[in-house]
């Protein structure tokens, strides 16, 4: 497996419910998250300029709408009376009230595909956007320390990457419309009501006030259980994955009741948040429907009085009653987006901590190890995965290239961290790692680790073919050096066992093959990768003691002339290694050949004869 690509993550991290004693989450800058999502809009000004125009036009053309047929309503009446009154006359004027319609007819078409138009836009505007976002997250994802992950459950970032995204795209495509199309209908509206009576008009404005009074009590208070609404939904993806990738392990230990309960908990966090979050949201409604009908009554009678004094028509009348439906209807929308956005910026809120992440420190210089060979130093190094507790302590270790270091010692004694500090997955916090003299600091990270070759004990493979997973470990690879890799690892031949060999396609777990298998496939892309410096963790311990018989002779084979560092439990494959280091607590106690060590008769002799005394015990 080529360290190009990021180190299995260590640990598992079990994904807990919030307690229900802790405080609700609030968005902690409402304003300057908006600011920072609306900045994402600033390179589609020309777009979101087209939009608006558009969504003026379609505004205007359906706005005009009843005030045209407040004639047609005015001419019929004015028929009826006059045909009441018995006055001669012409009748109903059918020819005018036919143009009338025809007009209506065109400006609705007109509306419609302008309206269009401003859908069209506005999605390309939205999925660039977001499109932008992804591209940034999935950039920054790669850049981010593998602290971070060891910090953090799979659910959680894959919930902030994906869903919280698409609900961005949501709220863009959808809620910023309807936001510019409600704006552009409230001052259309509002200019054809004073057209028809600036008294009534003034009526309805003054019910806005407390329209906006009502959406922002609503809206802050719905805020914070949106908030953590997304925060509880990311927990339970959280948990979903975890039960999911180990559900074996959960049947094997009839923890199936346990994982149902934890869901359970989860689930009922995030229906109490969710429905809180949408009953206080959707109270809005009906609160404004009971201010805007209480506005409507009035202006019906008011409108009746007026039209008694014949200072406006009875056609004006039922044109100020559609528009007072269109003022309200803006209103509504935009309490409505109110909250969605309350939901949008919680979302936003979310991703932006991830791209706010401290990203690993990248070096000034650019140094390389040009022809490597292998050398590699730890000078008194100090490390611990926090600063207030040190793991390895002034450690110091010279390996000559070409030799074979073997890492021993109890769980927790710091063998992995080895591992993670020699490629950079972790900063050393004093102290220096040389490859070949030079600083590991000065140097790329990309080119550190393309220094390594590395097969880990958690192998990993992605969803694809046997081939492409095999040249994972290196570019511009051919057909004939992926078989002779595979023939290396003894994995050619259960490869051409499959249905379709080489394009046997693997799942997303690889879940086709046995582990034994997969540890072959990483192994062939170790050797594929033809790294200066080789790590291998535990690299054998899935597979049989045949088929660890051949692939040690494949790894003597591709070690030779190559540093390697073997991270190993089982001692007896480390009989032939140049160099044992045996480690406790973070140091470095014994160091030497195995003969050596055992004559010592130290720690090491004691892990070795242990573990060949356990094996006496275990009966036949």
């Amino acid at each position: 497996m080529s360290g190009k690509h990021q180190h299995a993550r260590q640990s598992k991290k079990q994904t807990k419910s919030a307690p229900k004693n802790k405080p609700t989450p609030k968005i902690k800058d409402f304003n300057g998250t908006l600011k920072r999502l609306v900045s994402y809009l600033k390179p589609h000004k020309i777009a979101l300029i087209a939009v608006f125009i558009t969504a003026i036009f379609s505004t205007i053309f359906a706005i005009l709408s009843p005030k045209i047929m407040g004639l047609a309503t005015t001419e019929l009446f004015q028929s009826m009376v006059t045909k009441i009154k018995g006055d001669s006359g012409n009748g109903i004027n059918f020819d005018y009230i036919i143009n009338i319609l025809l007009i209506l007819g065109v400006l609705y078409l007109l509306s419609v595909v302008f309206q269009y138009i401003q859908q069209y836009i506005m999605a390309g505007v939205a999925q660039k956007t977001v499109y932008t976002l992804r591209k940034e997250v999935n950039e920054k994802l790669s850049r981010l320390p593998l602290q971070f992950f060891d910090s953090k459950t799979h659910g959680e970032v894959l919930s902030r990457a994906v869903n919280d995204l698409e609900n961005i795209s949501s709220t863009l495509q959808q809620s910023l419309m309807q936001f510019i199309t409600s704006i552009v209908t409230l001052i259309g509206v509002v200019v054809m009501m004073l057209t028809i009576s600036p008294l009534m008009t003034i009526i309805v404005l003054l019910t806005v006030p407390l329209s906006f009074i009502v959406t922002k009590k609503v809206a802050t208070r719905s805020q914070k259980y949106f908030l953590r609404q997304r925060k509880t939904l990311g927990q339970l993806n959280g948990h979903v994955e975890e039960m999911f990738s180990g559900h074996k392990v959960v049947k094997a230990y009839n923890r199936e009741d346990q994982s149902i309960a934890d869901f359970n908990k989860l689930n009922e966090g995030l229906y109490q948040t969710g429905w809180k979050a949408q009953f206080i949201s959707s109270v809005i409604s009906p609160l404004l429907k009971f201010v805007n009908n209480s506005v409507y009554v009035l202006i019906c009678v008011i409108g009746s009085l007026l039209a008694t004094r014949q200072a406006i028509q009875v056609g004006d009348i039922q044109a100020f009653i559609q528009y007072i439906r269109q003022f309200s209807q803006p209103i509504t929308r935009v309490a409505g987006i109110a909250n969605v956005i309350q939901s949008t910026i919680a979302s936003a809120e979310r991703v932006f901590e991830i791209l706010d992440e401290e990203e690993e420190v990248v070096s000034s210089n650019s140094t390389e190890v040009k022809s490597p060979k292998g050398a590699v130093s730890f000078q008194d190094v100090n490390f611990g995965y926090t600063k207030d507790h040190a793991l390895i302590d002034d450690l110091t270790i010279n390996v000559e290239p070409g030799q074979t270091v073997a890492i021993v010692g109890p769980s927790g004694a710091g063998k992995t961290t080895l591992m993670n500090l020699l490629m950079r997955f972790y900063e050393i916090d004093n102290g220096a790692i040389k490859i070949d003299g030079i600083d590991t600091r000065t140097m790329k990270r990309s080119h550190v680790r393309n220094l390594f070759g590395m097969v880990l004990q958690d192998v990993w493979l992605f969803n694809g073919t046997i081939q492409d997973n095999i040249a994972y470990g290196r570019e511009n690879v051919t057909k004939e050096e992926i078989i002779h890799a595979a023939k290396a690892a003894h994995a050619d031949h259960f490869i051409r066992t499959l249905p379709d060999g080489y394009q046997t396609i693997l799942n997303e777990e690889a879940s086709n093959i046995s582990v034994g298998q997969k540890q072959l496939l990483t192994i062939s892309r170790a050797i594929i990768a033809n790294p200066a410096i080789l790590i291998l963790d535990e690299a054998t311990s899935s597979v049989d003691t045949r088929t660890e018989f051949q692939i040690q002779h494949a790894m003597n084979k591709l070690m030779n002339g190559r540093t390697s560092f073997i991270v190993a439990h089982r001692l007896s494959t480390i009989k032939n290694a140049d160099t044992i280091l045996v480690m406790d607590k973070g140091s470095v106690i014994e160091k030497g050949s195995h003969d050596e060590l055992l004559a010592k008769d130290g720690f090491y002799a004691d892990l070795y004869t242990s573990q060949y005394a356990r094996k006496a015990q275990v009966p036949v």
